[in-house]
């Protein structure tokens, strides 16, 4: 299946129901490469409009889930499953990061009215963002469709030092931490893993 179909559809699977025009920052394309896909997948009837939101019809997750089975069978499996591995620790330090965004050292709530405070968790998300490129690159190479994942992570990153601070953890939106979530989610599948398994394993988050 054409990469850029497929990347809309898993973008629709992770986000439930979003409007149109979210759909190519999602994807990673151009607004007209996105409405150009959309409309041939609406007619292909795996895309449906719901009161002004895309979401699949059952025939497009039956469709999608079809697809992601193929797509694993031209991966290499076991360096798909040992990057899952290399990626438990960077996701194990953003977990860390999230925490003290939201919760102080003395587990006081985090009322975000100590900017030094702030400006040291967003240093240290810059530097967990650098340090995890370089796998993430590698991970892009074995799963092509991944490739969307450095710029989205990235637009979050330049928004939250550039002082909107929201994009850190802003849910409903593609914020660092909903980028993050949704590509630990697409690593969870291409190593043929199940958010179950990781939530037994203890790292589902």
């Amino acid at each position: 299946m054409e990469i850029n179909r497929l990347r809309i559809l898993r973008a629709l699977r992770l986000k439930g129901r979003i409007p149109g025009n979210e759909v190519p920052g999602a994807a990673g394309m151009s607004e007209s490469q996105a409405a150009d896909l959309v409309q041939e997948l609406t007619i292909d009837g795996h895309i449906e409009e719901v009161r002004g939101r895309l979401k699949l019809s059952i025939r497009g997750r039956e469709h999608l889930d079809e697809q992601l089975a193929l797509e694993r069978l031209t991966l290499d499996e076991a360096r798909m499953i040992g990057l899952y591995e290399e990626f438990d620790a960077h996701n194990s330090a953003l977990k860390s990061l999230m925490t003290r965004w939201q919760l102080k050292a003395d587990n006081t709530p985090n009322d975000h009215n100590d900017p030094d405070y702030d400006r040291a968790v967003i240093d240290d998300l810059a530097a967990v963002d650098a340090d995890f490129q370089p796998l993430l690159t590698r991970m892009i190479e074995t799963a092509p469709r991944l490739g969307h994942y450095p710029e989205r992570l990235s637009g979050a990153l330049e928004r939250i030092t550039a002082g909107d601070h929201s994009w850190f953890a802003k849910p409903l939106a593609d914020s660092y931490h909903t980028v993050w979530f949704e590509l630990h989610e697409e690593l969870i599948g291409l190593a043929g893993l199940s958010r179950t398994e990781e939530a037994a394993a203890g790292r589902a988050e």
